[in-house]
This record gives C-alpha cells, sequence and structure tokens, in this order.
C-alpha cells in the first residue's frame, strides 16, 4: 500500500535517537532537581538549628539575668562527658534551673542543650532547648571578680553544625550578666 504525499511517518531508527536524546536531557535534569531539593533540606535544618540555639541563648539569657548565682561546669549526673550550669533563681521562676549538654545518641560530635528545673539534670528529663551542637561543654566562663564591683557573669559559647565539624561551625557567643548577683 502507498502512502500518500505528506503522510510518511518516523522511521524506527528517528524515534529511537529521540528517545534516547529525551532520556539523556530527562535524566539530567531529574538529577539537577534531586541536588537542589536536597541543597533546600540541609538550608531548612541548618536555619532551625541555628534558630533553636538562638532562641535557647534567649531563653538563657533571661534565666541567668534572673538568678543570682551560678554554680558552672559541674560534670553532669549521667555523663561526665557533658556539662551543666545551675542558676540560682529567684526573682524569675522561684527556684533553681540547671541547664546541660547531652550527647544524641547514634552521634559522636553532636550535643543538645536541656534545661530543668531544678539543682541537676536527670537523664530523660527536662526540655530539649537547641540541637547541633558541636561542643559538651558551651558554658566557657564564669567570672565574679571581687574589688571591681562587678556583676558575676556566664560566658557561653555555641557552636552548631549539622554536619558535627566544627569547621563554618555556626558559633553564638555571649557574656551574660546575673542582675540579681551581689557587686563584690
Amino acid at each position: 500500500m502507498r502512502l500518500p504525499a505528506g503522510e510518511s511517518g518516523y522511521t524506527i531508527t528517528e524515534m529511537l535517537t529521540v528517545m534516547v536524546i529525551m532520556t539523556i536531557v530527562m535524566t539530567g535534569l531529574v538529577s539537577v532537581f534531586t541536588a537542589a531539593s536536597g541543597a533546600q533540606n540541609d538550608r531548612d535544618r541548618r536555619y532551625q538549628a541555628q534558630q533553636n540555639t538562638r532562641l535557647a541563648l534567649d531563653k538563657l539569657r533571661r534565666d541567668v539575668h534572673c538568678a543570682y548565682d551560678v554554680t558552672p561546669n559541674t560534670p553532669n549526673p549521667w555523663s561526665t562527658a557533658q556539662s551543666t550550669v545551675t542558676l540560682k533563681n529567684t526573682a524569675c521562676t522561684g527556684g533553681d534551673v540547671s541547664w546541660c549538654t547531652a550527647a544524641v545518641s547514634g552521634y559522636s560530635n553532636r550535643w543538645a542543650l536541656y534545661r530543668q528545673l531544678g539543682t541537676s539534670c536527670a537523664s530523660g528529663s527536662g526540655v530539649k532547648q537547641a540541637d547541633y551542637l558541636t561542643t559538651s561543654t558551651p558554658f566557657s566562663a564564669f567570672a565574679h571578680v571581687a574589688g571591681c564591683g562587678c556583676l558575676a557573669s556566664l560566658g557561653v559559647t555555641f557552636p552548631i553544625s549539622i554536619t558535627g565539624s566544627t569547621v563554618g561551625a555556626y558559633k553564638l557567643n555571649d557574656t551574660l550578666y546575673l542582675r540579681n548577683s551581689t557587686r563584690i
């Protein structure tokens, strides 16, 4: 049977060539979209970790401003690799508040920051305030220098990294003053 003029179809070779080209183009597009989606998820996790740590620092700042004394960097009773700081509060919460770090299971370089009412932290209790810390000792310094008329202060350093590496970690550093401490 003869086809009318202008109604000839594509050959199998032409169809296969087009399909191979389309497969190559679509594979490239899918890999670009997959990489972009992964980057978006990574950025979202990084932003959330940084935001949670900023909020934790604000809450810690409020607790420190209300405290009249602090017991810094005592060993955490349920893990000596972590640290805790207990704030003696009377002005805001009506009681002591402890801030502790705890290792996140399954990771060698990842800690979470917890806040708990009372003078110590216990395993499984307290409220998680921040995650993805790369140090177990974020409470860096306590100072109450005699003779200067200064308030007591607590230095904090919160390095955050979702990869667990200290390279390129986002850091929050602050010196918090105990407004209710005595000037000595």
